[in-house]
């Protein structure tokens, strides 16, 4: 997508920060950054490019993980799928962050999913298992229900409990790492969806209702200390898998935010350029989910760096 349609996208789609609308402005080099911000759009980069501006406008990864704690990373990898077909998270930019965790500091760094597909399939075929491998973490186990614990989720209106995997637990921190595209069940995948690849029991989520569960889940005392959502490659329409690059745009764009229900309705909003049928109102676990007060949908209020590269 040319960088002027993200330009309009997110001013027309409401994502407006503390400073008036100026693209040139805006997005020239000398641009000051806000003292605080709450989300940071960035576009026009390859994966690591965009993530070492984003993690920099956030306050830097020092700012979420700290000296001696164990990291889990949690992109989507749950489809035996190469990166091209965007079914699952850039290995590029989980490779980033797995670095960029153990700089700031962190003892250990372990990347899971509990994947749809074959795991061992999975892990090697997105590409993720090497390039986290290649940066120094380590690939958890998940495949199996000995690694997950009933955990209750008190304020879900339909779910009140969940097996929910160890690392998430155990761990100092977790960081939560979507792929931006389109689901045939919940409409949307981006943060709040990408946290059903941490729970083991997710059949009875979509048994019963499917976008009420995920919101329920957003409510879930361990929350993600990031959000980060892997919009370089958009998979536009047949997911959660894709049947081609057909389904695929190159978008080169990604989201940061600590809140999740907040940079899901800023992807969702620039996805809905590429599908201008997926409002909030398609994907409801997100308005669900700031009903429950996981989050906000009203993204105008937030202070937004928008990045160019």
């Amino acid at each position: 997508m040319e960088r002027r349609n993200f330009l309009k996208s997110l001013a027309l789609g409401g994502v407006a920060g503390a400073l008036p609308w100026k693209p040139n402005a805006l997005f020239g080099a000398s641009t000051l950054a806000p003292a605080t911000t709450d989300l940071v759009a960035v576009m026009g980069g390859e994966p690591e490019a965009m993530y070492a501006k984003a993690i920099a406008a956030m306050g830097g990864m020092s700012k979420y993980v700290k000296k001696g704690q164990r990291v889990v990373v949690k992109p989507n990898i749950g489809w035996d799928k190469k990166p091209e077909l965007a079914a699952n998270t850039n290995p590029s930019l989980v490779a980033a962050i797995v670095k960029d965790c153990l700089a700031a500091g962190a003892a250990e760094v372990g990347v899971f999913d509990h994947t749809c597909d074959t795991w061992l399939k999975c892990y090697k075929n997105s590409g993720i298992e090497d390039a986290v491998k290649e940066s120094g973490g380590k690939m958890l186990f998940a495949h199996e229900e000995r690694y997950y614990r009933e955990v209750a989720i008190p304020n879900g209106k339909r779910l009140k409990k969940a097996k929910v995997h160890e690392a998430i637990l155990d761990y100092d921190v977790w960081i939560n790492v979507p792929v931006l595209k389109n689901h045939n069940g919940a409409k949307m995948s981006i943060s709040m969806k990408n946290t059903m690849g941490i729970v083991w029991d997710r059949g009875y989520w979509h048994a019963n209702d499917l976008q009420q569960c995920i919101a329920d889940f957003a409510t879930f005392r361990k929350k993600p200390a990031l959000n980060i959502v892997d919009a370089y490659r958009v998979m536009t329409k047949n997911g959660p898998q894709g049947r081609s690059v057909s389904d695929v745009q190159l978008a080169k764009a990604l989201f940061v935010a600590v809140d999740t229900v907040a940079v899901d309705t800023a992807a969702l909003k620039f996805f809905h350029q590429y599908n201008s049928k997926m409002t909030l109102e398609e994907a409801s676990h997100i308005k669900l989910g700031e009903q429950l007060k996981a989050g906000t949908t009203d993204i105008d209020k937030l202070t937004i760096q928008r990045i160019r590269i």
